[in-house]
C-alpha cells in the first residue's frame, strides 16, 4: 500500500541539499569509475538497483553490485531521487570495492532545483560524481554540431545560467545530457565522459549498468 508522499517537505529537501552541493574540478585520481542505474514499472513499487565498477580508462568491468526493493515513494518527475536513492544505496553497500567516481543514468545541476539524482546520491554517497542523461529534463539549448565531440551549452531558461553541456558522442546521433553532480564541474564531467564513450552513444559506465539492471530484473521476474 503506497504511503503519502509529502511532495511540498521534499522540494524543501532538495531547495536545502542544493546549497551542500560543490561545483568544482576533479582532482582525481581517477582510477576506478562507477555506472548507475535502476530500472522499474512507474506504477509499481519495485525498484531494481545496479551499479558496475570499471577501470579507467581501460573500461574493463571489475564488479557489479544490485538491490532490489520495494520503496513507498510515487513516481513524481522532479523527485524521482527519493525512490532510486534506497534502491542505489543498498547496492552500494554490497559493493567491495568502491569507486573513485560515479557516473549516474540522470541528471546531476542540470535538474529544476539543481538537486537531480546524481547530485542527490553524490552527496549522500560522499563522493565525486557526474550525471550522463539520455533526455533533456529542464533548460534550453542549440543543437551542437552533427560531429562526434561537438557540444553546446545548456542553460536555465529564466536565469540563463549553465545547467549542463549538451554533448554529441557520435556522428549525427542524438546527443546526450551531461551535467556535474558534486565534486565535479562542467569540464571535468565533459571529459570524463568522452573517456567513456568506445563503441555507442552512452557511456560504458552508465550502458553496463543499464544492461546490468535490466538481466537482474529480467532474472527476478523469471
Amino acid at each position: 500500500m503506497e504511503v503519502h508522499f509529502d511532495t511540498a517537505k521534499a522540494v524543501k529537501v532538495q531547495n536545502d541539499l542544493r546549497s551542500k552541493i560543490v561545483i568544482e574540478p576533479y582532482k582525481g585520481p581517477l582510477k576506478l569509475i562507477g555506472g548507475a542505474d535502476v530500472s522499474f514499472n512507474k506504477y509499481s513499487p519495485t525498484i531494481y538497483a545496479g551499479i558496475v565498477i570499471l577501470e579507467y580508462p581501460t573500461m574493463r568491468v571489475v564488479e557489479r553490485a544490485s538491490a532490489i526493493m520495494d520503496v513507498t515513494v510515487p513516481y513524481v518527475p522532479g523527485l524521482l531521487s527519493f525512490r532510486e536513492i534506497p534502491p542505489l544505496l543498498k547496492a552500494w553497500s554490497n559493493l567491495k570495492m568502491k569507486p573513485d567516481v560515479m557516473m549516474f543514468d540522470g541528471h546531476g545541476i542540470a535538474h529544476p532545483r539543481r538537486l537531480g539524482i546524481a547530485s542527490h546520491a553524490g552527496l549522500l554517497f560522499e563522493i565525486p560524481s557526474l550525471g550522463c542523461a539520455k533526455s533533456l529534463l529542464t533548460g534550453v539549448f542549440e543543437d551542437p554540431e552533427i560531429k562526434a565531440g561537438s557540444e553546446s551549452v545548456l542553460a536555465d531558461k529564466k536565469t540563463k545560467e549553465q545547467i549542463g553541456v549538451v554533448l554529441r558522442t557520435k556522428d549525427k546521433i542524438n546527443p546526450v545530457f551531461v551535467s556535474p553532480g558534486h565534486h565535479m564541474d562542467f569540464e571535468s564531467a565533459v571529459e570524463i565522459t568522452k573517456a567513456c564513450v568506445l563503441k555507442h552513444r552512452i557511456p560504458e559506465p552508465t550502458r553496463h549498468a543499464h544492461l546490468f539492471v535490466n538481466e537482474v530484473r529480467k532474472s527476478y521476474l523469471s
